[in-house]
Parts: C-alpha cells; structure tokens; sequence
C-alpha cells in the first residue's frame, strides 16, 4: 500500500527530506500566525469555538462554529456571549438575560441563561457566585458556520482519531512529490 510511497523517502536526499519536514513546518506556523492574527483583529483570546452542547438551540446546534469579537461597547441583554469560568476548561455559550451596572465602579454584573434551558447559569458559575463580570467573557458571537465543528468534538470524543488525522495530514506533506 505505502510501498512505492517509503521507496519515494528513500531516493530522498538529506535536504530534499529537509525541505519536506520544513513544508510541514510552514504549515503548522502558518495556522498559528492566522489564529493570532484574527485573536488581534477580533481583540479576543479565542476568535474561534465550537458548540459543545445542544443548551443553545434552536440558534445554535451542537457542532456549530461560532466567530467571536470582543468589541468595546458594553455587554446588553440579549448578547450571546462566551465565557470562561476560572477553573474550567471549557467555555460557555449563553445568552444575556439580566445585567446590573454599578456607577460607581463602572464594574457589569451580567447573567446568562442557554435558550434551551430551563434555568439561569448560576448553577455552573463557581460556588456561591451569582454573576459574571465582563473579565470572564471571551468574545461576542458575531456569525456562526453550521455544523462545521463537529469535526473537533469527534476528534475530543475519540482521541485516536485526532492522532491519526494529524498523521495521515503529515505523512501527505511528507510524501508530496511537489
């Protein structure tokens, strides 16, 4: 099967085999430099999320792509947000229900809900907390792509798959004949 491929990287020479592994390289470096580049435009740290769960529909359905942005305006009722809670890993979509500005700090206290549940968030904020803060928002959704993420939540449901996507992409880099 992969015969006439490894007869391929044998007839390689040193610095044929070099510039193939600094393709692969350019590749990988390439990804991380778009990624930063819309974490600036966007002023966000994550520009890009998946959804995880089915606690937003009907707007958002598991495995959709959501574009974030973090503009300056404050957060209002209505918002879908992300956010991060300290000590998770994983963000949260939700939408703003109730928001309290303090004048005199000019500090938000903002609560959210998933459209598709019954109650507020404040069960999944750490405990004894009843709000979140504009610090624990990570973007606002500003388009989403359907169902296009579903690849990420199989490659996090089955981690084999993750491990052997990311090698079939580099034996294909590795084996190019270009």
């Amino acid at each position: 099967m992969f015969e006439e491929e490894l007869k391929f990287m044998r007839n390689l020479s040193k610095r044929q085999f070099a510039q193939q592994v600094l393709n692969f390289l350019m590749i990988v470096s390439s990804a991380l430099i778009v990624w930063k580049a819309m974490a600036l435009y966007t002023n966000s740290e994550s520009p890009i999320v998946v959804v995880l769960s089915g606690s937003m529909e009907p707007a958002f359905y598991r495995g959709d792509l959501l574009f974030l942005g973090m503009p300056d305006e404050p957060v209002k009722i209505g918002d879908i947000c992300v956010f991060k809670i300290p000590g998770r890993d994983v963000p949260i979509v939700h939408r703003v229900i109730k928001v309290h500005d303090e004048t005199e700090t000019g500090k938000q206290f903002i609560l959210t809900k998933g459209d598709n549940n019954q109650v507020d968030d404040r069960g999944l904020y750490d405990h004894g907390q009843m709000w979140i803060h504009k610090e624990h928002i990570i973007g606002k959704v500003k388009g989403f792509l359907p169902h296009i993420g579903i690849i990420t939540i199989l490659m996090n449901d089955y981690p084999s798959l993750k491990y052997v996507l990311i090698g079939v992409l580099g034996l294909y880099v590795l084996f190019s004949r270009e």
